[in-house]
């Protein structure tokens, strides 16, 4: 796969010097359109050959165009911060908004392709771990973004030679660290590994581009030509108005007997105010022992409250809040995204909030908005929501794996339930504010929301993440389960 950048590519000074003016002039008129239209972002990966001049081209793009509009980002050993969360974390708040060009080093390769070539991993775990990679990018893409994959490569020998003009100069040394030697020992094995990883994750939205690192002006030239097709070619598609599309098969109509996982529910469920009572301060008390274990230390509790509008989510989330510090929580609730928010895929403003170590975060609505209300509304294509099921059920096994407990509640009460509970709101000066039009306009809507609500619980209850139907129309009794399941998850990890 590398072999065309091993020809020994050389661009001549004069022709070096006669192009660069031209493409500065071309990069900055695209960075300016990219930045004014906001309509994508650009991710610019860069990976490669140690000394293959990954730094010098990132620093010729920054002189060539506009550097307060490139969020460069270099990754090295995780923080501790870091650890505390899905290995993808740290490149999810990375990423740049639509009209910014993000360069990240050290990217979401760096960490397969080092651990299968020092033998820390098996072939299998590389192979798991670059089709999650893919999963990703595909939806980085989806999402509308531009992605740049570039590998700067060396031979052998041209890396040796590199190396050591490097480590001679006394104003580059400093580059030159053990590990470079390091890895250039090993470097058949990772340039085995390295065409491994190139062939599984080249694909169409997010091709690989391999880049011969030895001469700088060749390579500096290939860059900065390649991000401006790249730029230039996206603008086109979106002045054409493509949109990415994504072909699947429909979801199966409604079952013929009517039945489903809400409308066989027994939503009438008793409980005593007594027992209640009771009850609630026996299982407070165990989940405050429970977060007080110092075992607790190496998990993180996520808590997503989703549930039919007046189900009771605000009530059963100040029971669960009762019992903790409040230094161990946050509560995250969630409404239409903001202008910084749309500006980014839409599990960013997800991404961000995930807790660290030793804490809780509970999500008051959640990133089941995209299967939700803007399916039944039209916020977004059926492509977008469809391939949402996969992307989601992909996050969540993440922060699973990543140490995090994620416990998710379904609240649901009858048609009958809601509009009592409703008129009650109104008639109630302290609760009138958690009534309006749109919960009006969403109860017309009843049975398409239902039906969504069904998709969502069947495709993305799994055994890491599963759901809990919770019957909510006697509040004392969904307020114990909630806080039960909660103990219960808690305590089977700590």
């Amino acid at each position: 796969m590398f072999e065309s950048a091993e020809l020994g590519h050389k661009v001549e000074k004069a022709v070096y010097e006669k192009e660069v003016p031209k493409l500065r002039a071309a990069l900055l008129a695209a960075q300016q359109e990219l930045r004014e239209g906001k309509k994508f972002a650009v991710t610019v990966l860069i990976n490669g050959v140690d000394g293959a001049g990954k730094g010098e081209t990132v620093n010729l793009l920054n002189e060539w165009m506009d550097p307060r509009h490139i969020e460069t980002h270099a990754f090295g050993e995780p923080t501790d911060e870091e650890r505390a969360r899905p290995p993808f974390w740290r490149y999810w708040r990375a990423l740049p908004p639509k009209g910014r060009i993000g360069i990240l080093f050290g990217n979401w390769y760096t960490d397969p392709i080092v651990a299968r070539a020092e033998r820390q991993s098996s072939v299998a775990e590389l192979d798991q771990a670059l089709d999650e990679i893919n999963r990703f990018e595909h939806m980085l893409v989806q999402e509308g973004g531009l992605l740049l994959k570039f590998w700067f490569h060396l031979s052998k020998e041209a890396q040796r030679k590199r190396l050591k003009a490097i480590s001679k100069d006394p104003d580059t040394r400093w580059r030159v660290t053990p590990t470079d030697w390091e890895r250039f020992k090993s470097y058949d094995r990772y340039k085995k590994v390295s065409e491994h990883v190139l062939r599984q994750t080249s694909t169409g939205p997010a091709p690989w581009i391999v880049v011969e690192g030895a001469d700088e002006r060749y390579r500096g030239l290939t860059a900065g030509q390649t991000l401006l097709n790249g730029i230039t070619k996206r603008m086109e598609v979106d002045e054409k108005g493509f949109k990415p599309r994504v072909t699947a098969a429909p979801l199966p109509p409604r079952a013929a007997d009517k039945r489903d996982l809400l409308n066989t529910l027994e939503l009438k469920q008793e409980l005593a105010k007594d027992k209640y009572e009771d009850q609630l301060e026996k299982w407070q008390g165990r989940l405050n022992m429970l977060a007080r274990d110092p075992d607790f230390r190496k998990r993180s509790v996520i808590v997503v409250f989703e549930g039919v509008d007046a189900a009771g989510k605000g009530g059963a989330i100040r029971r669960v809040t009762a019992a903790l510090d409040a230094r161990w929580y946050r509560i995250v609730p969630v409404a239409a995204p903001t202008e910084e928010e749309r500006a980014q895929p839409y599990l960013w403003r997800f991404w961000r909030h995930l807790p660290k170590h030793g804490r809780f975060t509970i999500f008051d609505r959640s990133w089941y908005g995209r299967v939700l209300v803007e399916r039944v509304e039209g916020y977004c294509s059926d492509g977008d929501w469809m391939r949402a099921y996969a992307e989601i059920n992909d996050f969540e096994d993440q922060v699973v794996r990543a140490g995090g407990l994620m416990v998710k509640f379904w609240l649901q009460i009858s048609q009958e339930e809601q509009l009592k509970r409703f008129k009650e709101r109104e008639a109630t000066e302290h609760k009138r504010f958690k009534i309006g039009e749109e919960d009006w306009r969403n109860r017309k809507k009843w049975p398409i929301y239902q039906k969504a609500v069904c998709d969502m619980l069947e495709r993305t209850s799994t055994e890491h993440a599963p759901w809990t139907l919770v019957e909510a129309e006697n509040k004392y009794f969904a307020r114990i389960k909630i806080l039960k399941t909660l103990v219960n998850r808690l305590d089977a990890v700590v």
